[in-house]
């Protein structure tokens, strides 16, 4: 008897700390928002791309993966889009569903000045990741009966955060002189800092799914997940209005 008392009473202490954890790292993330701007663009990498002209492969190619491991909407998704993945197989199709889709609105849009309103990009990719929250607690299964197509899903997903980026590249008034080069080198730079971020994810993920606390704690995650989610959603409307 006693010792299901002091079994019970740790997995309580475990959940505490866990809850803990959570509440800490919804709070840092509030604290952060601005400097998490989903497509924020660093003022000095603003000033170098309204200056520069002519063909920079490199230094496109490094803003590219400024781009992706600073952003932390675009790695939330991704790392809700993996949650439940195993196989790299798998992994490399739901991020090369997203890069597509990523690059192909990204040189759409700048190349056929096609400018969309950031605020409401954002909040739409604030969406995906309560969108993808829910897909891994299986709610649309359980409320509709449903399960959506996951692979469509990220690769709309993925188009719709190229039009985002685009429109910001478009305000920075980038010089025509080698935009096509430059446009390429910064997608390349995408996908190294996404091969980067998501190592490093796959690595904690990893560590996380052989500790044995992973199914115990999974639901408590994608329900952290939903909820930056919300906050991104919710930041990213305020400032629609407030722009208005």
């Amino acid at each position: 008897m006693f010792p299901n008392v002091c079994n019970v009473w740790r997995d309580d202490l475990r959940h505490r700390r866990l809850f803990l954890l959570l509440s800490i790292t919804l709070m840092l993330f509030v604290a952060g928002l601005d400097s998490a701007f989903a497509h924020g663009v660093a003022q000095g990498d603003k000033g170098f791309i309204q200056e520069s002209s002519g063909t920079l492969l490199l230094p496109f190619i490094y803003l590219g993966a400024k781009h992706m491991v600073t952003g932390y909407d675009h790695l939330l998704f991704l790392f809700g889009v993996i949650f439940f993945l195993y196989r790299l197989k798998d992994v490399g199709l739901y991020v090369t569903l997203f890069a597509v889709g990523h690059s192909v609105t990204l040189l759409f849009g700048v190349l056929n000045n096609i400018s969309v309103s950031a605020y409401i990009v954002d909040a739409i990719i604030g969406f995906s990741v309560v969108y993808k929250a829910l897909d891994n607690l299986g709610a649309f299964r359980r409320w509709f009966g449903v399960q959506p197509n996951t692979k469509i899903a990220t690769l709309l997903f993925g188009l719709i955060h190229g039009f985002g980026l685009a429109t910001k590249i478009q305000d920075f008034e980038i010089s025509p002189d080698g935009l096509l080069a430059n446009l390429i080198a910064f997608n390349v730079g995408v996908e190294i800092g996404q091969l980067l971020a998501l190592s490093l994810i796959l690595i904690g993920m990893g560590y996380w799914r052989r500790s044995g606390g992973f199914f115990r704690h999974a639901y408590s995650a994608n329900v952290l997940m939903m909820s930056l989610g919300f906050l991104l959603m919710g930041y990213q409307i305020t400032g629609l209005a407030l722009s208005a």
